[in-house]
């Protein structure tokens, strides 16, 4: 396709002067720029595809970057990027030096934060806001925020706090039935049924003007009825849940019709205060495939863009740990597995064959899945939240207080741990080793492989008490070694010795080959063993390498009590770039392993 519009316009600022008809060519245009980066560049399919003419439509009414917009996730922002002067560069979308996959301020004026985790948007939106009515800023802010996001109980916390601000904050509802996994819940089964409610406030403005137009009676009635609104609403309309928030409520909006939606938002806009406006979207919209199965195309690698077909992945960690979790759970039935809106990413699907009813989806609300298992756990349970790393930070507060203080016994599978790629600095997994080592009593496994995943798994349920953890990366294995739960030692009589664990156990024992050095591999990771920290010690020279933060490392820990450590780790977040450049970039691949200890061997 030619991009007559795209490839010519001054966007946003021309947007304004176009037609319906040239807006819905745009549209169109989007649409298959957006099919076509992502076939080559993975990334985000569907969530993209179903707010195309939203994002259009928001561009045309308000006046970015002055009119705030705030993206919730920031999954859905690959139209606002076409819009606000990077469609040259949306080539490099996701690739290292190229645009994030999410909004980020440093890559425009246009994107007003940072973006990539969910359920943030109301809250950031009203910070702005505030920010504006206090300096006497008379511009609009906008959250985009979806269906699924909205289960997260951060968006209510920022929902009460806005509906009762006077600031001059727009939410927009984008509901689709989706968040990664199918929304689940009673938030779902609520917004289903507004989906063809004709809104309170459409009713009650009619009803007014025709009872105040009645001569001489119908004023009288028009103020017996405001003063009774809240009664009224409750018996005969009922008021929706965002308007008992405080919200002027607008909608449901088709949310692929531009004039409807551009029609809506001039409303809202023209309200003032804060209004809540409900779209309703279809996930994946304009491309087959991915409207048939949104949750298969919302995160996707290269695929053909004429047929859909997805390049083959083989197995994963997420994967062989639901089988292995799913085979463990037929044979005990105390097993339970909870996901937080991610059953296919964390490999919980495998609980759909027979095991339906111990499989709990919460819906994105990750503190609300750990104290859940806690109350799992007191009866008897043997609950496994599985969770991606950068998610389950959210839950420092709930994993202390709910599950370490009383001593409860619950397992984490923490899924797309270490350096995860093209997502970026919001979905790298290199903070979950410093904060859970903090919580006393933890039991922290970081595996090799498939085989050494289920030892870890097994030991976890059935040995351990307590809080334990089985950390596993992005994709699949490769193993070099033999499975165990502890640590490996393998003495080619050196006096220089590399330590690794998880995924970089490949890459050190093809350097200590190359150096002849000594290699030690650890799977249990915390709490650190005895005698491996004498073996450490025994040596001249130590190096360990980790995909982690370096401040809470492992290698922190062991160079207190082995200061012949040299430590390599992450110091800063990582940008977006695939797992290899991260690992050459960062000193971790076997060639700059080897590099390092030549080079520091050689100085002393």
């Amino acid at each position: 396709m030619k991009y007559r519009l795209l490839s010519r316009l001054d966007l946003p600022q021309e947007l304004k002067k176009l037609s319906l008809k040239q807006e819905e060519e745009l549209c169109a245009e989007i649409r298959d720029k957006i099919i076509s980066t992502v076939s080559k560049n993975g990334g985000h399919l569907s969530s993209n595809l179903g707010a195309v003419e939203l994002t259009v439509a928001i561009h045309k009414v308000f006046d970015s970057p002055n009119d705030k917009i705030v993206f919730d996730v920031g999954h859905q922002s690959y139209t606002h990027k076409l819009l606000t002067g990077r469609y040259k560069d949306f080539h490099t979308l996701r690739k290292k030096g190229g645009i994030s996959g999410f909004t980020r301020p440093s890559e425009s004026e246009h994107d007003s934060n940072i973006s990539g985790h969910s359920s943030n948007s109301i809250s950031v939106a009203l910070g702005m806001a505030e920010a504006m009515r206090l300096s006497g800023d008379g511009h609009h802010v906008v959250a985009v925020i979806g269906d699924g996001a909205m289960t997260g109980g951060l968006a209510f916390e920022g929902l009460n706090n806005a509906g009762n601000s006077g600031c001059n904050i727009i939410v927009i509802l984008n509901y689709n039935e989706m968040s990664i996994s199918k929304n689940i819940g009673g938030l779902a089964a609520y917004l289903s049924e507004l989906r063809t409610k004709v809104t309170y406030r459409n009713i009650k403005s009619g009803a007014k003007k025709v009872i105040g137009s009645i001569p001489i009676i119908g004023s009288g009635i028009s103020s017996i009825i405001s003063a009774s609104k809240d009664s009224i609403k409750e018996r005969i309309l009922h008021s929706t849940m965002f308007e008992d928030f405080g919200f002027e409520f607008i909608g449901p909006v088709d949310g692929h019709n531009l004039e409807k939606l551009e029609a809506a938002l001039k409303s809202a806009k023209e309200l003032g205060g804060p209004v809540l406006v409900q779209v309703n979207t279809v996930k994946g919209k304009g491309y087959v495939p991915a409207e048939q199965q949104p949750g298969e195309y919302h995160g996707v690698g290269k695929f053909d863009a004429e047929t859909g077909e997805k390049q083959e992945s083989g197995p994963s960690f997420s994967d062989e740990f639901g089988k292995e979790l799913a085979r463990l759970a037929k044979k005990d039935e105390r097993i339970i597995g909870i996901t937080a809106a991610m059953k296919y990413g964390v490999g919980l699907n495998h609980f759909n064959d027979g095991l339906k009813d111990r499989l709990f989806d919460v819906g994105i609300a990750e503190e609300h899945a750990v104290s859940f298992a806690a109350g799992l756990a007191t009866m008897g349970k043997l609950p496994v939240f599985s969770v991606y790393s950068s998610f389950l930070q959210r839950s420092y507060d709930e994993l202390i207080h709910d599950i370490a203080i009383p001593g409860l016994h619950t397992v984490l599978a923490i899924c797309n741990a270490g350096i995860v790629g093209e997502d970026g600095e919001t979905h790298q997994g290199l903070f979950d080793i410093p904060f859970l080592t903090t919580v006393p009593g933890v039991t922290i496994y970081s595996p090799a492989g498939y085989e050494e995943m289920r030892l870890c798994l097994n030991k976890a349920l059935y040995e351990d008490k307590g809080l334990s953890a089985v950390r596993m990366p992005k994709g699949g294995e490769d193993f070099i070694g033999t499975p165990t739960t502890e640590f490996e030692y393998k003495n080619r009589g050196s006096d220089t010795l590399i330590i690794a664990y998880g995924r970089l156990s490949s890459e050190a024992e093809k350097a200590s080959l190359d150096l002849g050095a000594d290699l030690l591999r650890l799977t249990r990771i915390f709490p650190l063993q005895d005698e491996a920290i004498e073996i450490i010690r025994s040596h001249k020279f130590a190096y360990i390498f980790e995909e982690c933060m370096k401040e809470g490392s492992v290698g922190e820990k062991i160079a207190a009590l082995a200061p012949n450590t040299v430590r390599t780790a992450i110091e800063d977040f990582v940008p977006c770039m695939s797992v290899c450049e991260a690992f050459k970039l960062y000193g971790l691949t076997a060639e700059k392993m080897t590099e390092k200890i030549r080079s520091r061997n050689a100085e002393t």
